[in-house]
């Protein structure tokens, strides 16, 4: 139960809905007793006792009695369903504004379908239990108890009888729940990285066809699919082993009662409507104790359920804001690296290594270097997307944890490399770092972009409905749009992160010559692979392996003959040359 006490505070604020489920509750339990307590006075009073002027009177009690008893189901069932959507609405709301919170190195290990499936399939499960798991358990108590007292009231000695069997099945009922729970929690687990297969494969089906990779795919699906089938085949096994031998405990229980209880009928010990009340009551007993596996198994499932939610509200916020942040005012630009050390969860190898520079506000930094070289990993450190192992980050001379995090990145535009597009309009794509921006401002930064041509030829200009990612633009043009949304925001701090890497030279240079008023005023970090986007940044670092291994002008570093001379030659003297050996 201890899931269910982590996650009472998504509950508890809805009690009085669940007090009032079991008020009603308890006035059905206590009316379901009463049908045997009628059935026997109808037999031994007014049949056997030949009182039948009680006939309509017996007959309109049990109208009435059903019609209190079906009002009062409305009533449970809907308090109860309201008791579980209102928890599992604020539960979900909870999981979700966690995941914002949440640093990327969550996501670094996370998979996209498995936390879709914890949102969706976990919360209904836990939804279920809560609605409809409780509410049963207290029927069962109730209805039990209910039901010994009368049998009490009828026959000591038979209830003792009858009853003896029930120890056994609550052994069996408590071995159910042993091996039912590490169950369905493989299933669970096994449900997310099936629906995770299948996300993937919908986010990458252009290139699984470009490579003609279906049967591949088909076979890798069948593989989660039969792992899948397996854990609820097992699942389906521990019930059959279980139900069967319950029911037979309890039919044992019934035999036993027709017995001694026709014994003591005989002898006149007990009445004809007693035997028969009796043998109603043992049922009354016996299906809830039964049908204890099936709220067992919707706690289960629950629980399951509950420990993987869990797992996301209890999962560590490494970047939040700092008492006493610094949020008036705006930004500079002046951006300090002192030292800067910084490795990744479950990297054996540093991805910056004592990292140092100075950015003055206004200056343009330029960031080069080979694949995994860290040019990333900087400005990543910069956004507070992950925290450095050592070192410090400054901005306008505060340690960079000084200020809150909505502030900081609200003022630092990012383009990355890999650009992403809602599903909504080219305009709201656009707003969507500055929601109160103007059209004007809108259309403003589309032009700095050199996006607005291109947005005035699509069908609905900037009221166009984007597909998913973007679908239905190229990748050129969606990368302009991602630089018209962070150019929207009016940052101090502009990251270029590889953001003409989809556009041909000849857009490159148009954008560059749009950006270099865009600029103007503001600490831009350029990171790219052509030479011609930063060779005009006031100072280029030359990283190598987490190091920075050259730095200086774009002239002082051609001077020195050193890496980036060597690039520049590649990507311009030694270019004509490298395409003949290729052809060759």
């Amino acid at each position: 139960m201890s899931v269910f006490k982590k996650l009472k505070s998504f509950y508890l604020p809805y009690k009085r809905n669940f007090i009032w489920s079991t008020i009603f509750l308890m006035i059905m339990a206590g009316i379901t007793v009463i049908y045997p307590v009628i059935l026997q006075l109808t037999i031994d009073d007014v049949v056997l006792g030949g009182q039948y002027e009680w006939v309509p009177w017996i007959s309109l009690g049990f109208f009435t009695v059903m019609a209190v008893k079906g009002l009062s189901a409305f009533i449970q069932h809907y308090l109860a369903d309201l008791f579980g959507v209102k928890s599992v609405y604020s539960l979900r709301n909870a999981l979700y504004e966690k995941l914002q919170r949440l640093p990327f190195s969550y996501y670094d290990n996370a998979k996209t379908g498995d936390l879709m499936s914890r949102l969706t399939a976990d919360v209904e499960g836990f939804r279920i239990f809560v609605s409809f798991g409780f509410a049963e358990v207290l029927r069962f108590v109730i209805q039990v108890v209910a039901s010994l007292c009368v049998m009490l009231y009828y026959s000591v000695s038979l209830t003792v009888v009858t009853i003896a069997v029930l120890p056994f099945i609550g052994v069996a009922v408590y071995k159910f729940d042993k091996d039912v729970h590490p169950a369905f929690r493989g299933i669970r687990e096994s449900f997310g990285r099936l629906n995770t297969k299948v996300q993937e494969n919908i986010s990458g089906i252009h290139t699984v066809k470009a490579l003609s990779k279906e049967e591949v795919e088909i076979k890798r699906f069948n593989q989660s699919n039969q792992d899948y089938r397996t854990k609820q085949l097992y699942t389906a096994s521990v019930w059959s082993k279980y139900f069967p031998l319950m029911e037979l405990i309890g039919n044992i229980s019934v035999v036993v009662l027709l017995a001694v209880g026709g014994f003591q009928a005989i002898q006149g010990s007990v009445k004809p409507g007693e035997l028969v009340a009796f043998y109603s009551l043992i049922w009354y007993i016996l299906w809830p104790i039964m049908n204890l596996g099936f709220t067992i198994n919707m706690f289960s499932q629950a629980k399951a359920s509950g420990e993987r939610l869990l797992e996301i509200l209890e999962a560590d916020e490494t970047i939040f804001d700092e008492e006493n942040v610094r949020d008036s005012g705006r930004l500079d630009g002046h951006v300090t690296f002192r030292h800067v050390t910084f490795k990744y969860a479950k990297e054996e190898t540093a991805a910056l290594r004592d990292i140092s520079f100075d950015a003055p506000a206004g200056s343009t930094i330029g960031l080069i270097g080979a694949t995994g070289s860290g040019k990333t990993s900087v400005i990543q450190l910069l956004s507070r997307f992950y925290e450095p192992t050592g070192g410090d980050i400054l901005i306008d001379g505060r340690f960079i944890k000084e200020y809150g995090l909505h502030k900081l990145r609200s003022q630092i535009g990012v383009v990355l490399q890999e650009t992403f597009l809602f599903s909504s309009t080219v305009k709201s794509n656009i707003a969507y770092g500055n929601p109160e921006a103007t059209m004007d401002e809108i259309i403003d930064a589309a032009k700095r972009a050199d996006a607005h041509d291109f947005i005035m030829e699509l069908p609905d200009g900037y009221d166009t409905m984007l597909g998913e990612r973007g679908m239905g633009l190229s990748g050129g043009q969606k990368q302009r749009i991602a630089i018209a949304r962070a150019i929207c925001t009016n940052p101090a701090i502009l990251i270029l992160d590889d953001a003409t890497s989809a556009v041909d030279m000849e857009t490159e240079f148009q954008i560059q010559k749009a950006l270099q008023d865009v600029m103007k005023g503001r600490t831009t970090f350029i990171i790219a692979h052509r030479i011609s986007s930063l060779q005009h940044a006031d100072e280029i670092l030359v990283l190598d392996h987490g190091k920075i291994i050259e730095r200086g002008t774009h002239e002082q570093l051609l001077a020195s003959n050193g890496p980036y001379r060597r690039i520049y030659n590649i990507q311009y003297k030694d270019f004509e040359t490298i395409a003949q050996k290729a052809v060759r």
